[in-house]
């Protein structure tokens, strides 16, 4: 189960657009077998109309209608992945936040879900011109230790995805958060980059093939727009460069290396796919 939410963890709305891309991408794949919409969460009971208020449109017919904030609850089966997968989208309650974790975990567990899956995107002093680096965090050492990822330091405020993880943790259902930096001085919305980035990290995780072509494209256009701001303002160009020493000292040699065995491994599973 793949989860984004609008909101307190989308920065950019990084997170909610890397979801998008999976469902469009998945949708487009000729060899889609079943991309359903099989739940939503009621939005009466969990959304404060004043924070995310429905939209009014005309339709195709010229009838005026509203779209009311919720979550829509998708299945996923592609025949090139040994699993089928859950994916929820949405804006994060406002409310019965308890009752809200409650009752996805209560679907995950009716439809035999292995491990919860979270994207989250969150502002951060890094520079748009290096590679995004994405963190894969665990709510328990144990954990950790079995899905080969981090144990989780944050302490502190949290949203909907810190509870979801909370109860998963509860029901042993494993769970994993993948969460991306977005330079806070190019948050303005969308962030195709750091959208990539995630779904980069969350195909190497599952180890399997996302078509990812427009959004590659729109992460390079994005690039060269923030580039150019920088060149309009000395501030944000000293700045950067400030934020792209700090990185370069960060980053060990080694992490070059890895970045390049992770896009082989990258291309061998289209290659295998193909």
């Amino acid at each position: 189960m793949i989860m984004a939410f609008t909101g307190w963890s989308d920065a950019g709305e990084a997170a909610s657009a890397a979801l998008e891309h999976l469902l469009t991408a998945w949708e487009q794949e000729p060899d889609a077998l079943s991309i359903q919409l099989i739940a939503t969460m009621d939005s009466e009971e969990f959304y404060d109309f004043q924070v995310n208020r429905p939209h009014v449109f005309t339709d195709s017919n010229d009838v005026r209608a509203l779209t009311w904030p919720t979550t829509q609850i998708f299945s996923v089966k592609l025949p090139h992945l040994d699993s089928d997968l859950v994916l929820v989208k949405g804006a994060e309650p406002s409310m019965r936040w308890k009752t809200f974790a409650g009752q996805l975990l209560d679907l995950a567990d009716d439809l035999e879900v292995s491990m919860v899956l979270t994207l989250g995107s969150l502002l951060a002093d890094v520079p748009h011109s290096r590679p995004t680096t994405v963190n894969i965090t665990a709510a328990s050492g144990a954990l950790a230790a079995k899905l080969d990822a981090e144990v989780s330091s944050y302490e502190g405020p949290t949203g909907i995805l810190g509870v979801i993880h909370d109860g998963a943790l509860a029901r042993s259902i494993d769970s994993i958060s993948l969460w991306a930096p977005v330079p806070h001085y190019a948050s303005n919305t969308p962030s195709p980059k750091i959208s990539l980035a995630l779904v980069r990290a969350l195909e190497d995780f599952l180890q399997i093939s996302i078509p990812q072509d427009d959004l590659e494209i729109s992460a390079d256009s994005w690039k060269l727009d923030i580039d150019e701001l920088a060149k309009s303002d000395n501030d944000v160009a000293d700045y950067v460069r400030k934020l792209e020493e700090l990185k370069d000292a960060q980053d060990i040699p080694e992490m070059s290396g890895d970045i390049i065995a992770k896009e082989f491994e990258r291309y061998l599973r289209r290659k295998t796919k193909d």
